[in-house]
């Protein structure tokens, strides 16, 4: 895996990341979705969006299927994953579960 993911996941505070594609609908749908709860959780959280076709080599190890794929890591382990269009009310309910994680 890529030393650069590895140091990413090391956040000791909940990491969203978006594994998205510029010709995915459904990603672009997400977009706003993330900015609002950027803006409700602020600092809490970090969000960060992953181009799979920029990023195959990642996108394959991480067995990404279909875009958007959702995960959140907290101190380098991985706490969920969920492919397609999700509710901010789930993802914000999802980053809150791994804000309670040790």
């Amino acid at each position: 895996m890529h030393s650069s993911f590895n140091n990413l996941i090391q956040s000791d505070k909940p990491l969203l990341i978006d594994f998205w594609a510029p010709w995915c609908g459904p990603c672009k749908a997400m977009m706003p979705l993330l900015d609002e709860l950027k803006g409700e959780m602020g600092d809490r959280v970090r969000i960060v969006k992953i181009d799979v076709d920029q990023n195959t080599d990642l996108a394959v190890a991480m067995k990404v299927m279909g875009v958007p794929t959702f995960m959140i890591y907290k101190n380098g382990q991985k706490l969920w994953s969920q492919a397609g269009v999700l509710s901010k009310h789930e993802l914000k309910n999802q980053l809150e579960k791994a804000e309670l994680q040790p």
